[in-house]
């Protein structure tokens, strides 16, 4: 039986201290429309805030996962220039960012 396999690309934020609950939710609604209407290539979206309480996260709060089903579509997301203007939005906000990208193994 042959498993369907998906592209994840997942991405951390660590904001710089400071930045306005009034920021992060036009950074956040920025993404979503990144992802849900102005790059065709992203086939699935999810986003949260982190809730652990492991102490785990390093500072990290915000995961954003997005589904691709080739590298090649995942290549032209990252290259889109809405990707890059939303990059450069991001810069001044961000103390740190984190990125893996995985085939789902069942």
């Amino acid at each position: 039986m042959a498993s369907h396999k998906e592209l994840r690309h997942v991405v951390l934020f660590k904001f710089n201290e400071g930045t306005s609950a009034e920021d992060l939710a036009k950074l956040e609604n920025e993404f979503r429309s990144l992802a849900t209407v102005k790059v065709s290539q992203v086939k699935g979206f999810e986003w949260g805030t982190n809730i652990s309480k492991e102490n785990l996260d390093h500072g990290y709060t915000h995961c954003f996962i997005l589904t691709f089903t080739s590298e090649q579509d995942r290549d032209t997301y990252i290259d889109h220039p809405d990707h890059v203007a939303y990059v450069a939005m991001l810069q001044p906000h961000m103390a740190e960012a984190t990125v893996i990208d995985f085939w789902t193994q069942s």
